[in-house]
């Protein structure tokens, strides 16, 4: 095994940082937070306990936006390929930590006065209703991410990563499957505006259901790949 290994990928990792690792759980995370709070928020019953999903989005945001930041300046990242990972990982995690930094902000501040308004919704509805114009924009980017993952085979992985290697010969699979995450939680992004426009409570469950859905998946792919990115480093090293 270690004579194949010996024979297979190299890589030489100095010049190949990778940490979408931490971007995916922190991503995952945070859109589950992010369903939790409108949920809660549109339960006229239910305490919102604002000082809590301010540390949360705190958190989250600043590891996104750090990393993200990072990986959108720095161009390539990784100088010895997949240019493309700048696009595709590093701008979404800047714009969602971006807003998710500023959201803790205003909880912080704020999340009193929003908790005891007369009415919580109409009150969101008003204050998310510019930001989500950005929103709308970064959910048309993640069509266009999906887009590109399904047309150019992007996302798999090679043969000496554990796991996800074993569909090295067949690239569509992982393919099909990022990009259906990005397709989803574009999806609820690009329904945002209009839900926040009316208070449509379909459109507002259909964004509860696709960052729920995704967010799961992104927090359960990103902990798996501990374990794949440690097995890739080792076995190309």
């Amino acid at each position: 095994m270690r004579a194949l290994l010996a024979e297979g990928l190299k890589i030489d990792w100095a010049t190949m940082p990778t940490y979408n690792t931490v971007m995916a759980v922190a991503a995952g995370a945070g859109l589950l937070l992010v369903a939790g709070f409108g949920r809660r928020l549109t339960d006229a019953g239910a305490v919102l306990h604002a000082e809590g999903y301010s540390l949360a989005f705190g958190v989250l945001g600043l590891i996104l936006t750090a990393t993200g930041l990072h990986m959108t300046l720095t161009w390539p990242l990784a100088a010895g390929g997949f240019p493309f990972d700048n696009v595709i990982f590093g701008e979404p995690a800047l714009a969602f930590g971006v807003m998710l930094l500023f959201a803790a902000l205003f909880l912080w501040k704020r999340g009193m006065a929003l908790a005891e308004a007369p009415d919580r919704v109409e009150y969101v509805r008003r204050l998310a209703g510019p930001l989500s114009v950005f929103v709308l924009g970064m959910g048309l980017a993640c069509f266009g991410i999906a887009a590109a993952g399904v047309k150019y085979k992007l996302f798999a992985a090679p043969p000496e990563e554990p796991i996800s290697g074993e569909f090295a010969d067949y690239p569509m699979i992982e393919a099909v499957f990022i990009s259906g995450l990005y397709f989803v939680v574009g999806l609820g992004a690009v329904l945002l505006p209009f839900a926040l426009r009316r208070w449509n409570v379909v459109l507002v469950r259909v964004i509860w259901v696709c960052w729920s859905l995704t967010g799961l998946a992104f927090l359960l792919f990103g902990a798996l790949n501990y374990f794949t990115h440690i097995g890739l480093i080792v076995n190309t090293m």
